[in-house]
């Protein structure tokens, strides 16, 4: 009969083409099964900006901006090490750096207590914690479409 040799290497190889598809079939099938996480982008602390800023992703500011950003219906988050100088227009704005300008939110701006703002801010929440410096006025409107500026 067969010697434990002989089995062996007469066995067909498995074949190496169709390892990779069978690993990558169930892995792109988890994936679309599951909701894909947004998208986001960042500034790092050494970058300087001026001008306009938009976009369709979420945002994170480390560095200097100067000039107006606008993200209808995504997140800012202005940085412990970010200067922002604008007009912001954004669905979530949470700061823990130094904005002046104005912020409109259709959702929520939330003042970290190592943030601040000094400008006028308009949203649906707000949150300021304790040591927060804040300068300005504050329309808030629950009604405002949640997400959207």
């Amino acid at each position: 009969m067969w010697s434990k040799q002989q089995t062996l290497e007469e066995a067909p190889a498995p074949s190496r083409a169709s390892s990779p598809t069978s690993f990558a079939a169930p892995t792109s099938t988890t994936r679309s099964a599951i909701s894909s996480p947004r998208t986001s982008a960042r500034l790092g602390s050494s970058v300087q900006v001026r001008g306009e800023i938009t976009g369709s992703e979420d945002l994170q500011i480390d560095g200097v901006v100067e000039g107006p950003i606008l993200l209808e219906g995504h997140q800012l988050i202005v940085g412990a090490t970010a200067q922002v100088k604008s007009e912001i227009q954004a669905g979530e704005v949470i700061v823990e750096g130094k904005v002046i300008g104005n912020v409109n939110s259709g959702g929520r701006v939330e003042i970290t207590k190592d943030g601040s703002i000094t400008g006028d801010v308009a949203c649906a929440r707000i949150s300021i914690e304790d040591g927060a410096h804040f300068k300005g006025r504050i329309e808030i409107d629950p009604a405002k479409p949640h997400g959207r500026s």
